[in-house]
């Protein structure tokens, strides 16, 4: 689900501000934009995120408004190294003259952020900047959750009104249907002169029969129907409960749909497909 929240928390003579951005995804996915000054903590904001959210892409973006520079410092052990790597060179080549501390300028990361004992008021702002930014977006997408319930029961219900319809149509169905195809044998045989054993002539028509009867696959979408609904008041994230029930519910009205010939069956059968896809959409977005 969609949402947006921005936290502030006051950090020295400024302030830390977080802005949170979600978007619908299958799995989730935490992105961090913020000051190369401070990207040592990202990993800290992305695992933090990830504790709250099952599913979604999230942008996190951090400014520092107001805020003193961080103070930088040269990593002396590397810059001695890089000079004494470039002085070995310039022996080996045979060049004359000294290195050129210039040079130090092209090597990268050689100037590294200072350690500074507010990195714990740094990383404590972050965490009260993120944790007001969620609660902002979660309020959000909870409030878009309501609806999508609202939307999912309301097809759930016509799902169950339209299985209800196909067992009407399909009561008795079977064994009218088995009667009927023993009748017409039946007067078949009377007018030519072929033998046939009784009892396979009855195995057959059961055979037909049980190939036409679609109550376990009514009744296996009615429990999982059930489930659905049961899984709806949970408030732990069930989207791939929910989309795993409603691959579940298709392939029993697929199964439904190549049990039968009846155009009232088939009618309803093209409308459970058609809510059910609409089902699966909409439970792409939930956590």
């Amino acid at each position: 689900m969609t949402g947006f929240g921005v936290g502030t928390a006051p950090l020295a003579s400024g302030r830390v501000t977080v802005e949170a951005r979600a978007v619908n995804a299958r799995f989730v996915d935490v992105r961090v934009r913020m000051p190369k000054d401070i990207a040592e903590h990202s990993g800290f904001l992305d695992h933090a995120a990830r504790a709250r959210f099952n599913r979604g892409r999230l942008d996190l973006t951090v400014r520092l408004d107001e805020c003193a520079a961080p103070v930088m410092a040269l990593d002396k052990r590397r810059a001695s190294d890089a000079l004494r790597a470039l002085t070995e060179l310039r022996d080996e080549l045979g060049v004359k003259g000294d290195v050129p501390l210039s040079l130090l300028a092209t090597v990268p990361d050689l100037f590294v952020l200072a350690p500074s004992a507010d990195a714990a008021a740094l990383r404590s702002a972050l965490a009260t900047a993120l944790g007001a930014a969620l609660d902002a977006m979660e309020s959000m997408r909870r409030t878009e959750g309501f609806a999508l319930e609202n939307d999912l029961c309301d097809r759930l219900e016509r799902v169950l009104q339209l299985a209800g319809e196909v067992r009407s149509v399909t009561a008795g169905r079977p064994e009218r249907l088995r009667k009927r195809a023993k009748d017409r044998i039946e007067r078949l045989l009377a007018t030519v002169d072929i033998a046939i054993d009784p009892g396979r002539l009855e195995q057959e028509l059961l055979f037909i029969a049980e190939h036409l009867d679609v109550s376990e696959e009514l009744t296996r979408l009615a429990m999982h129907c059930a489930q659905f609904a049961a899984l709806c008041t949970e408030s732990e994230g069930v989207g791939r409960k929910l989309d795993f029930l409603l691959q579940e519910m298709a392939r029993e009205v697929n199964t439904l749909g190549s049990k039968s010939n009846d155009s009232d069956v088939a009618m309803c059968v093209v409308e459970l497909k058609s809510e059910i896809d609409r089902m699966r959409e909409q439970v792409q977005n939930v956590e």
